[in-house]
């Protein structure tokens, strides 16, 4: 082979080369999502997708991680553990260091015990615990810290005869474990449960049980339940004639539900959340908190979407996986992103300053929530309280 050509074939040879590890810098770094997209849990599955998209172009147009652009792969756990276990199988089988999901506490608990060795995994429901040091974290309010806000809210407003409902699902159980744990705290002794009952998720029918609530006389009214057994719950309400306040689940946080039961919403919904919601003044938060709700609605508006308690739920979580691969790169394994996230203090999203140190495997305590009452004519949550649910100065 004569100079020119031996020169030809290894400049052939260098560009093949090069364009062989373009192509697989190009390839993306696919995190897996599980959300329900259908089923009862739809509301906010769907409203978590369509964060997650806006997210992930954001998130490439800043370089995705560190050149390599992300892409959320997302599967319908059809608002079953059952489903949500074999799809977290087969997710698993493909060894990830990282995946999102589910966003109920049955889904969420189905798949903990599959992940003792890994990958790391952040659920989006408040009402998971999971034991520190384990590879399962989950972003939002503990849902005692949430009974916690809304018990001094209803106790500074003079509100102590308290009634509770809930569906017999994990959810329901759960939050009534949070409450009859917040009520024996001594802050909370003047706070009376006048009332309780339960029922079936399925049942199309709460009459029976709402016309209990309404002859105990409550000042108030927990009903804990989300999706189609909520507006279960409204509906009985508002055919008894029932018009107690009403508090609820962050999980019907979403403007979805609040568009679809707007005939049978009751006149006065209470919702203890995050701190996201648009406070207008009423209070005032870390700077870098500021800044990052700022950032977190610019991205909705410029999409067209107003974000709720389903944005929320996905969007601090992303964020700080991608900050994690970002720290450590591409090939971080479970463990490590385990350890980044551990130790991660002062971290400032849209939920509040995050302190896993302080709060493990959650990072968010009672500092970071609020009350807030749905107001139909302004078409969104407005805050009623300060953080940790002190009322607002007046």
């Amino acid at each position: 082979m004569s100079k020119a050509g031996f020169f030809a074939a290894c400049c052939f040879a260098l560009a093949t080369f090069c364009t062989a590890v373009s192509t697989r810098a190009a390839e993306p770094y696919r995190i897996n999502v599980l959300l329900p997209l259908t089923g009862g849990g739809s509301f906010q599955g769907k409203g978590g997708q369509q964060t997650l998209q806006v997210l992930q172009a954001d998130i490439n147009k800043s370089g995705g991680v560190n050149g390599q652009p992300v892409e959320f792969v997302y599967h319908d756990d059809q608002t079953s553990p059952q489903i949500a276990v074999q799809l977290a199988r087969a997710v698993i089988s493909q060894k990830p260091s990282v995946m999102m999901g589910s966003s109920l506490v049955a889904m969420c608990s189905a798949i903990a015990p599959l992940l003792k060795s890994g990958p790391f995994d952040y659920c989006m429901s408040p009402g998971m615990h999971p034991p520190a040091g384990s590879f399962q974290f989950t972003p939002l309010i503990d849902t005692r810290d949430l009974m916690d806000v809304m018990l001094r809210y209803f106790r500074l407003r003079g509100w102590t005869k308290v009634a509770f409902i809930s569906s017999t699902d994990a959810s329901g159980q759960e939050a009534e474990r949070g409450f009859d744990e917040t009520l024996k705290k001594p802050e909370h002794s003047d706070i009376v449960a006048v009332e309780r009952q339960r029922f079936n998720p399925s049942d199309v029918s709460v009459s029976a049980q709402i016309e209990r609530i309404k002859a105990a006389n409550p000042q108030v009214v927990i009903a804990w339940s989300s999706g189609g057994p909520i507006a279960t719950i409204f509906k009985a309400a508002i055919q008894s004639g029932l018009d107690t306040p009403i508090a609820t689940t962050y999980a019907n946080q979403t403007f979805a539900q609040m568009d679809q039961y707007k005939d049978f919403l009751p006149k006065e919904l209470y919702i203890a959340t995050s701190i996201f919601p648009p406070h207008d003044g009423l209070y005032q938060l870390d700077p870098a908190v500021e800044a990052e709700q700022r950032e977190f609605y610019a991205v909705h508006r410029a999409a067209g979407i107003d974000p709720d308690s389903s944005a929320i739920a996905v969007w601090d979580p992303a964020k700080i996986i991608i900050s994690a691969l970002r720290k450590l790169g591409a090939k971080a394994s479970a463990e490590e992103v385990r350890a980044y996230v551990a130790g991660l203090t002062g971290y400032a999203g849209v939920n509040g300053l995050y302190d896993f140190k302080a709060t493990p495997q959650r990072g968010l305590s009672n500092v970071n929530a609020v009350m807030t009452r749905w107001d139909a004519s302004k078409r969104n949550w407005i805050p009623v309280s300060k953080p940790t649910g002190f009322l607002l100065d007046k």
